[in-house]
């Protein structure tokens, strides 16, 4: 049983958007006054009552941007832009569901308006890569043009650049970063409408985007950083094995591999048959799986792995899994690194086998449950990573 729903998915989805209040994605009794509305575990509830607050908080930014107050548009176009964006959570399954799609765009669109409203407004960006462009958001903390140095933000499974920039960027351009979030394949844009799937070797990713910062003028090639949160960590500290550009690495939290992380929520016996062990044995497996998949909130990250990884079912998904891992490569990390965990995070289970392979200077820190931070990616109190990590960082930067 949860803080504020009974079904525990429910529940985490509703802390991951009320951990934003303190950047400013979310407001406290907003958020409870419809959580209050919504049945638990309804996932259609679920995404009719975020998409009415959503609509209902951009049109009050739109009021006030009408009548000239900046601020209290930016404000609300913020909060909308998150709003929508728990709304699709659980609509994430192959084949995508249009309702997600325009849920996504509606995120995206309002975002860019209160960006645009920003003291410094943040600007979009095109990042060559392969055959289709990524896109990414960069910010400045002044107008000056200055040389700084820049914060990279690695997505994860189902966030959007956008919620990355509001879980670390604020609290980076207010220490002096530059901060660029992206939607890497797999992610985001590139998912919900490109329909481009993950891909393992991440630093191919990577070395495209830090080709476009470094191409800048406003961004100091000497103090790059790179930030991995949720999947995120465990693709960050993949690309960084092979990138020498870095000057420090935060994974949040850090990941051996996905199959590592799933063997928490399945049998043992059975995880260790991918991806091409005994077929009866996964044969059965796969059944096993396909009626998980089918559990409205039970079986969504089944459902949303095959979105992302571009897979027919859950079986397929997992044996696609296995290709996710630093096993051979983390060693080869040479820039400072910085691993997290929480106590109450199954996905960075695996977090102290990463960190003992690392042969750079390093560091590991759990967040704990007394200080409210237990959750996945510490959501609830961002604040109390973010003070830890840039902390950190400042450190490791100043040195450099």
């Amino acid at each position: 049983m949860g803080q504020f729903f009974k079904d525990a998915m429910f529940d985490a989805q509703f802390l991951r958007i009320l951990g934003l209040t303190f950047s400013g994605g979310a407001d406290i009794g907003e958020c409870f006054a419809l959580a209050r509305r919504i049945r638990d575990g309804d996932t259609d509830a679920w995404y009719e009552g975020w998409t009415r607050l959503a609509e209902r908080i951009h049109d009050a930014g739109q009021a006030s941007f009408v009548a000239g107050r900046m601020a209290s548009a930016r404000e609300a176009f913020f909060r909308a832009a998150m709003y929508f964006r728990a709304s699709y959570s659980f609509l994430l399954q192959p084949p995508l569901d249009a309702r997600a799609v325009r849920a996504y765009e509606r995120q995206e669109e309002t975002f860019a308006r209160a960006m645009a409203l920003m003291p410094v407004p943040g600007t979009a960006l095109s990042i060559p890569f392969a055959d289709t462009p990524l896109r990414g958001l960069f910010f400045a903390p002044d107008d000056t043009g200055a040389r700084r140095r820049t914060l990279v933000i690695n997505n994860g499974y189902d966030g959007t650049a956008e919620e990355m920039f509001l879980m670390s960027g604020p609290a980076a351009l207010a220490r002096g970063y530059n901060v660029l979030v992206f939607d890497g394949p797999g992610q985001g844009r590139a998912l919900m409408k490109q329909a481009i799937p993950l891909r393992p070797d991440w630093e191919t990713v990577i070395r495209a985007v830090l080709d476009a910062l470094i191409a800048r003028p406003d961004v100091d090639p000497a103090r790059l950083v790179l930030m991995g949160c949720s999947l995120g960590g465990l693709l960050a500290a993949r690309a960084a094995s092979y990138e020498p550009r870095l000057a420090a690495l935060v994974a949040d939290p850090g990941q051996f591999s996905i199959l590592e992380e799933a063997r928490a929520h399945m049998p043992d016996a059975l995880v260790r048959q991918l991806p091409n062990g005994n077929r009866l044995v996964l044969a059965v497996f796969g059944r096993m799986l396909a009626r998980r998949a089918r559990h409205p909130t039970g079986g969504w990250a089944l459902r949303r792995g095959m979105l992302v990884h571009g897979c027919d079912s859950p079986l397929a998904y997992l044996k696609d899994a296995a290709r996710y891992t630093v096993q051979g490569c983390v060693g080869e990390i040479a820039c400072p690194t910085l691993i997290c965990t929480t106590e109450g995070d199954g996905a960075g289970r695996s977090a102290r086998q990463v960190f003992d392979r690392l042969a750079c200077e390093k560091r590991f820190h759990v967040f704990t449950a007394a200080e409210g931070a237990d959750a996945h990616c510490e959501a609830g109190a961002r604040s109390v990573f973010n003070r830890e990590a840039f902390d950190w960082l400042d450190a490791i930067l100043e040195r450099a």
